[in-house]
C-alpha cells in the first residue's frame, strides 16, 4: 500500500512501516521495534505519546485504506469491518533516530506465539506472533507539541502522582524518563506477575512501587485504590497522572478529589480499557461523543479529533 501525505500542516500523519525486531520483556509484556522510509518525518512529545495504530485483517498482509487525507476517519468506518484495518491506540516507548526507530510495549493479556487464536485480542495476538518484515500503518505525530501528549504539570507542581497498571506502564516509563532532576515522584504501578516488574530509567527522586494482583480476586480488589488509601503523601501542589482500567481510574481520581482535596484541575485521568467491555465498544462509544461535540463546534478537523481526541486506549488491551 502507498499512503498518501496528509497536509504539512496536520499535527498527526499517516506512516507505513514494519516490524524490525521483537522483544519479550516479562511474561505479560513484548516490546515491538518499528521501522519505516519516513519516520524523519516523525516527532514524539516523549511522556505519555499516543498514536494510532492500524493492524490488517487476517487474510491480508498489511492494512488496507480508502483515504488517508483529512478524510481518513469518515472512509475508515464506511469500510466492510472485515476488510477495513483494526484500529488502536499505544504509546510510543521510545523514538530513535539512527537509524530511525521507534518501540512500542504490548501487554498480552494471555496471549502468545502458541495460544489459541481466541486468547487476547487482536492486538495481543498479532504482537505475540510479530515477526521482521511484518508491515502495519500509523497516525503519528509531525510535531513534537501535540495533542496526543497529556502529561503536562503546571507550574507550581510540587511533586508528581502516576498510577497505572500494566496497559499504562509504557507511558509511565516514558513519564519518569522525561521528569527532570531533583523532581519528587510518588509511583504506584500494579501488575499480574512478579516477573512484570521492569527497571524504569528517571533522573526524579521516584518511590516505585510495584502491587502484584492476586488474580483470583482480581475483579473484586482494588491494589491501587487501596495502596492510595493507606498512602502518606507529601505535602504541597501535586500534579496527578492516573490511567489504567476505567472503573479504577475514576475511583483513584475520586478517592484524590474528594477524600484527598486535591483540585480537580491538577488530577489528568484517562481510561485504558473498561472490564467487560471490548475495544470496538469503546470506539463506538467515543464516536458517538466525538459526533456528538461534532454538531456544536467546527474548530478541529476530523484528522485532529479522531488522531487525538479519542481517548480509548490500549497499551496492549484488547
Amino acid at each position: 500500500m502507498t499512503t498518501t501525505v496528509a497536509p504539512s500542516t496536520a499535527p498527526f500523519r499517516f506512516f507505513d512501516v514494519h516490524v524490525v525486531r521483537s522483544q519479550r520483556l516479562s511474561p505479560s509484556m513484548v516490546r515491538i521495534t518499528f521501522g519505516g522510509e519516513r519516520l524523519a518525518e516523525l516527532a514524539s512529545g516523549g511522556r505519555d505519546q499516543r498514536f494510532k495504530l492500524f493492524l490488517p485483517q487476517p487474510h491480508q498482509d498489511r492494512p488496507v485504506f480508502d483515504d488517508t487525507g483529512d478524510g481518513w476517519y469518515t472512509a475508515w468506518r464506511a469500510q466492510d469491518p472485515a476488510e477495513r484495518a483494526v484500529m488502536r491506540s499505544y504509546t510510543i516507548r521510545e523514538q530513535r533516530y539512527e537509524p530511525w526507530e521507534f518501540d512500542v510495549d504490548f501487554a498480552l493479556h494471555g496471549a502468545g506465539p502458541d495460544t489459541a487464536a481466541t486468547a487476547g485480542g487482536p492486538a495481543s495476538r498479532w504482537a505475540a506472533r510479530a515477526r521482521p518484515g511484518d508491515r502495519l500503518t500509523v497516525l503519528a505525530p509531525a510535531v513534537e507539541d501535540n495533542g496526543g501528549v497529556d502529561f503536562r504539570p503546571p507550574a507550581g507542581t510540587d511533586w508528581i502522582l502516576l498510577t497505572g497498571d500494566e496497559t499504562a506502564l509504557p507511558a509511565i516509563a516514558g513519564i519518569l524518563s522525561w521528569l527532570s532532576p531533583g523532581t519528587r515522584a510518588e509511583v504506584w504501578i500494579e501488575i499480574a506477575h512478579e516477573d512484570d516488574r521492569q527497571r524504569l530509567s528517571t533522573f526524579a527522586d521516584a518511590d516505585i512501587r510495584w502491587l502484584v494482583r492476586d488474580e483470583a480476586s482480581a475483579a473484586r480488589g482494588e491494589p491501587v485504590l487501596d495502596a492510595l488509601r493507606a498512602a502518606e503523601l507529601p505535602e504541597g501542589s501535586p500534579y496527578a497522572w492516573v490511567a489504567g482500567e476505567a472503573g479504577t481510574v475514576k475511583a483513584v481520581r475520586r478517592h484524590l478529589v474528594r477524600e484527598r482535596g486535591i483540585d480537580r484541575r491538577a488530577v489528568k485521568f484517562t481510561g485504558y480499557w473498561r472490564r467487560g467491555a471490548t475495544e470496538e465498544e469503546l470506539i463506538a462509544e467515543l464516536t458517538a461523543t466525538a459526533t456528538a461535540a461534532a454538531t456544536t463546534t467546527t474548530t478541529t478537523t476530523e484528522s485532529e479529533n479522531s488522531g487525538q481526541g479519542l481517548r480509548a486506549r490500549t497499551d496492549g488491551e484488547d
